[in-house]
């Protein structure tokens, strides 16, 4: 299939373009800056999915604003990680598991792999599960409403062209707005908003402290790692394009985070002051309606809807990416089912799996979420480290190698997470019993 996407450079050749077809051809900047836009977005914003909503919620609403401070570190943390994934990707050309099989064998991709399928496989469980709640509480049916956003979704991918694909999930992203009202409607104090997302204040507190791992974790986790590096190589972006998709990957990171921060806003601002909880996503949407009306309830629902959809197809996508390449398979989301029946079998197969899960009765949402959490934990050091050692390694990423800032950020972010991921696995071990 002909890629309707423009040819690598294509924004780059506009820009040195002489003078008078400089001129000529203007107009067609903005359409070629947009071109490259779209991995780093989509990559970032999926990760606010239905477990995110649930974290952000959950702090906001057990400790108020005094947890804002922590986007602050989490924001540096993931655009240092998804950046050096563009980069790898644009330079190499290569997919993220690709890479791990050939530099570091089998054996260990094997191993990433494994624990990345089932890390995501419960996540993409937890989005049809999210879908489902958040129907109904607009009073339809699970029974309805999962299978026809599973057979959305599916068609989507299967049968939509990369570039339909990714303005469908462009387009999901702005749903994430919706939460931004919702932060308004609650009518916080900014300015005490503002004192404490500058102004750390520690605590030793053990649901405190693991709180804050949780958040960290659940801003940054391997499948968008994965997701954002397939995308870029599939998309076609060479070296003449890294300034403008890491511009991408670090507007996404800012976009994801700010609408994070506004999740966690509404919480502090509503749920806090009453003393509510919520357990998850849909109990926080719930939750609102006693303080704010109805129509937050709406307004939180519908933006669990479409995170969960955006979700939905991103995870087994990046599941589909990471497998084909660490088995040497055809990959692509332009490709029939012919060329890479692999990478859309693997696809097809996760999105069954999460949608009769989600439909059978008395599934321990919870205990999914710690399970999946614990993977992710003792996944996100070991990739974290792969990703380093990849970016410094001069025969494969040569003069765009990491440089003494990049890895002083780079080893800073994969000592921190990892520290904090190692700590959040031995309390959730220890709650375990």
């Amino acid at each position: 299939m002909r890629s309707i996407l423009p040819k690598p450079g294509f924004a780059k050749a506009i820009r040195r373009a002489p003078s008078a077809f400089g001129r000529r051809l203007a107009g067609y900047r903005f359409y070629a800056y947009f071109a490259l836009i779209g991995p780093g977005i989509v990559a970032a914003s999926s990760g606010n999915e239905v477990s995110g909503i649930a974290t952000y919620s959950i702090a906001g609403a057990e400790y108020g604003y005094t947890l804002l401070w922590t986007f602050l570190p989490m924001t540096l943390f993931f655009c240092v990680a998804q950046e050096m994934c563009v980069r790898m990707g644009v330079v190499t050309g290569q997919g993220l598991s690709d890479l791990i099989r050939e530099q570091f064998g089998v054996r260990w991709t094997t191993v990433v792999m494994i624990a990345l399928l089932i890390a995501n496989s419960g996540i993409i469980i937890a989005q049809f599960i999210g879908i489902a709640q958040a129907s109904e509480i607009f009073g339809l049916s699970r029974y309805y409403t999962v299978p026809l956003v599973a057979l959305f979704v599916w068609w989507l991918v299967v049968k939509g062209s990369a570039r339909r694909i990714e303005t469908v999930f462009l387009l999901m992203s702005l749903v994430f707005f919706l939460y931004v009202i919702s932060a308004f409607m609650a009518g916080p104090d900014w300015a005490d908003v503002g004192r404490q997302a500058i102004s750390p204040s520690l605590s030793l507190e053990t649901g405190y402290l693991f709180t804050v791992v949780a958040l960290i974790g659940t801003t940054i986790t391997p499948f968008m790692q994965v997701y954002v590096q397939s995308s870029v190589v599939e998309k076609g972006l060479d070296k003449d394009d890294l300034r403008t998709a890491r511009i991408d990957a670090i507007f996404g990171v800012l976009f994801a985070n700010t609408i994070a921060a506004f999740i966690m806003i509404s919480a502090a601002a509503t749920l806090f002051p009453a003393g509510i909880i919520p357990d998850d996503a849909s109990q926080a949407a719930l939750a609102l309606a006693p303080v704010l009306g109805d129509y937050a309830t709406i307004i939180f629902a519908v933006g669990i809807l479409g995170a969960a959809m955006l979700a939905m197809g991103v995870l087994p996508l990046a599941t589909a990416y990471s497998l084909s390449e660490a088995l040497g398979f055809e990959k692509g989301i332009s490709r029939s089912f012919r060329d890479a029946p692999i990478f859309l079998g693997v696809f097809t197969a996760l999105l069954l799996l999460g949608g009769i899960v989600a439909l059978l009765p008395g599934i321990p949402q919870f205990k999914l979420l710690i399970l999946t959490q614990c993977v992710n934990g003792l996944l996100l050091p070991i990739l974290l480290i792969a990703m380093i050692t990849l970016a410094n390694n001069k025969e494969i990423m040569g003069e765009h190698r990491n440089r003494t800032l990049h890895n002083i950020l780079a080893i800073g972010t994969g000592v921190v997470v990892s520290t904090l991921s190692l700590l959040l696995i031995g309390k959730t071990i220890v709650d375990m019993f």
